[in-house]
């Protein structure tokens, strides 16, 4: 599958829309069809994008309208745009998704990228999130949740969602199409770009690897990158156990977060995009070694990286 900003087919009723270059905010989404509705994988970062992806998909939800959406979890990227769908589309995510979202708004984040901050985070924060419209962006949250498995039959198509965490966040969930052989991840997969560990355990997180590779899709949609296949899987399971294995070493060693991360050799995962997530990822994994360490919220996390950023490039 080409890796351009369109929707592309993935089978005869189900297809992929992608975002290069899968960097912060630029995340994919998805629409299963089936005889007479359709379900939607995902929203996306602003009012704006949104649009256009729905605009995008009309040719075929013409046809087969929108019953249902899906988010796959609690991050902004995938779910901002749900104030963009029409008033009768039920959006589900996982129980604990659905709380995240209560806190972290488009009007939340909005005011953040608008605050005054210090260097470099406010240089970081523009960089990453400075062209996305979150002011136009409303708050509408899923009106059902679950927690565990849900299946769903849209259209006679019937669609599986999974949960696998917390993992990147507190409510990662997996879409499936068995008759498509095609599962969506979301955020537990990067292909391109660096994991972020925003909840874990790390472990939840490979365990969920193992998931994607045990249901034996032949398509596979990240949340971020090009469409992969078991490979992609692999290298990101493979990550997430260096990560950790390192981190470990270091933590044992007696080194605080920042000059462990400075101290690990990223090697084969070095050229993925935004490398500065491995400090959030050792915080994250020092916090599952010794839980009395100090808690992060999300945004002091992108304080650690927009400085590590800033030192190491």
């Amino acid at each position: 599958m080409e890796y351009t900003k369109d929707l592309h087919e993935v089978t005869e009723n189900v297809h992929a829309y992608l975002q290069p270059d899968g960097s912060w905010g630029r995340s994919n989404a998805g629409l299963i069809r089936g005889t007479d509705s359709a379900l939607l994988v995902d929203t996306l970062f602003d009012a704006p994008l949104t649009r256009q992806l729905l605009a995008t998909m009309s040719p075929l939800t013409a046809q087969t309208p929108i019953e249902v959406a899906v988010n796959t979890h609690g991050d902004g990227d995938h779910w901002f745009g749900n104030y963009e769908l029409p008033a009768g589309v039920d959006i589900i995510a996982a129980e604990n998704a659905a709380a995240e979202m209560r806190h972290l708004t488009p009007q939340a984040l909005a005011a953040l990228a608008e605050a005054e901050l210090e260097q470099p985070m406010r240089d970081y924060l523009h960089r990453a999130f400075g062209s996305f419209a979150f002011a136009e962006s409303g708050a509408r949250l899923p009106g059902q949740t679950f927690t565990g498995r849900l299946e769903l039959t849209v259209g006679g198509t019937v669609v599986e969602l999974i949960e696998v965490g917390p993992a990147h966040t507190a409510g990662d969930v997996l879409v499936h199409v068995p008759s498509a052989r095609t599962v969506f991840t979301g955020d537990i997969l990067f292909i391109g770009s660096t994991p972020l560990i925003w909840a874990g355990p790390v472990d939840n997180w490979i365990a969920a690897c193992d998931t994607i590779l045990g249901l034996g899709a032949e398509h596979i949609i990240p949340g971020h990158g090009p469409a992969t296949d078991a490979d992609g899987v692999r290298a990101v399971r493979r990550y997430l156990e260096y990560v950790r294995d390192q981190a470990r070493q270091r933590f044992d060693a007696g080194l605080d977060v920042p000059a462990a991360a400075a101290d690990i050799e990223l090697g084969e995962f070095a050229g993925w995009l935004q490398p500065e997530r491995l400090v959030a990822n050792v915080h994250r994994l020092y916090r599952e070694f010794d839980p009395e360490l100090p808690e992060a919220n999300k945004v002091e996390l992108l304080g650690l990286m927009a400085q590590f950023h800033a030192r190491h490039g």
